[in-house]
């Protein structure tokens, strides 16, 4: 978990983090490990493929939310968040974002309360709730709603609607372009845009699934 493989990745992705924000990034990675031997939080276990596969995966999506969110403040809900990817790397990354991370296993959602502790991170928080039972009603909603390899798109944007604000998007992480799951999806619901990503050390697919709903 080299700082120069991190900062030579982040280079590649055109992302200018401060030293602030690396050291959290690789701290961040730490406490993961740390805390996987015990709670299980990811099945990915070796070092390197961490930084790969987590981290640099993760931050693959910084300039293109950047360039979605131009510097306004906003909330972020990470669906199925597991060990905070990617809504502990989208907090340390973008402090300008409000970011919970929700689980249904208690267990995750105390790792992400224990993170945003530990990295000093006041924007990030973790809840223990089904998604279902998130809503938008009385500021309680999120501009941007994202997941990674979490479910399909229409049990995605399904189950998380009721907690999108008004005019705000659905993010959603995928390997290959998923074609089937994008034909799949009720009326109500666009895809506006499909968008590649390259992930540093990476020899995979990856893409963002832009989606957002239409006036039922």
């Amino acid at each position: 978990m080299s700082r120069e493989e991190l900062t030579d990745g982040l280079a590649r992705l055109g992302l200018a983090l401060d030293e602030a924000q690396v050291d959290r990034l690789l701290t961040y990675l730490a406490l993961l490990q740390k805390w996987n031997r015990v709670y299980n939080l990811t099945a990915v276990r070796d070092p390197a493929e961490m930084m790969t596969h987590h981290l640099l995966d993760s931050l693959a999506v910084i300039g293109p939310l950047q360039r979605h969110t131009a510097g306004r403040p906003m909330r972020l809900l990470d669906v199925g968040s597991g060990g905070g990817l990617p809504g502990v790397v989208i907090a340390i990354a973008c402090p300008g974002l409000a970011v919970t991370c929700v689980d249904t296993v208690g267990k995750k959602a105390a790792f992400i309360q224990q993170a945003a502790a530990t990295l000093q991170l006041a924007n990030l928080r973790g809840v223990h709730a089904r998604v279902e039972a998130l809503r938008a009603e009385g500021g309680g909603g999120f501009d941007v709603i994202c997941s990674r390899a979490f479910a399909s798109l229409v049990d995605f944007t399904t189950w998380s609607r009721e907690a999108l604000n008004p005019g705000g998007v659905w993010m959603a992480m995928k390997g290959k372009d998923p074609a089937d799951e994008i034909a799949a999806l009720s009326e109500d619901v666009t895809v506006f845009h499909v968008e590649p990503l390259s992930v540093p050390g990476l020899d995979a697919e990856r893409c963002i699934v832009w989606l957002k709903p239409l006036p039922r």
